[in-house]
């Protein structure tokens, strides 16, 4: 059994900390989360939006744990996660799967990794292949 433990995905860029205009779209077995990104901290134009793609992606699930619950230690992993408001790769989880907590698109691949991002008022899930992040001004192409 791996112990648990939380790969950091997003050193350089990350959501906007306080009204990050989280949407999540499904296209197939793609999840598609967009956001805000922090302009103030890290290299991103002010109204630009990240997508994360969740490529192979077979559930997902949108937690309504927010920043406060989470230093309660009443969230997802608040009391194991290295930090809030980071995008992680979650590797070692052993808790059980009860399938009416996920959105399950499809049974998951043997090479299914799962992600975490915690948002200032949600906590996002996906357990997919891989991910990509692709960056863009509203309104450009």
């Amino acid at each position: 059994m791996t112990p648990l433990s939380f790969r950091h995905l997003n050193p350089d860029w990350n959501a906007e900390p306080n009204a990050p205009d989280v949407k999540l779209t499904v296209e197939g077995n793609t999840v598609r989360l967009t956001f805000l990104l922090n302009s103030w901290a890290y290299d991103a134009r002010k109204g630009e939006v990240g997508a994360l793609h969740f490529i192979g992606c077979s559930r997902w699930r949108w937690d309504s744990t927010n920043d406060h619950a989470w230093f309660e230690g009443k969230g997802l992993y608040s009391r194991q996660a290295p930090k809030w408001g980071e995008f992680y790769e979650v590797i070692g989880d052993n808790r059980p799967i009860e399938e009416d907590d996920w959105e399950v698109l499809s049974p998951d691949a043997p090479m299914s990794r799962q992600f975490l991002f915690y948002f200032r008022d949600d906590t996002i899930e996906d357990v997919a292949e891989d991910w990509s992040l692709a960056r863009q001004m509203p309104g450009a192409g």
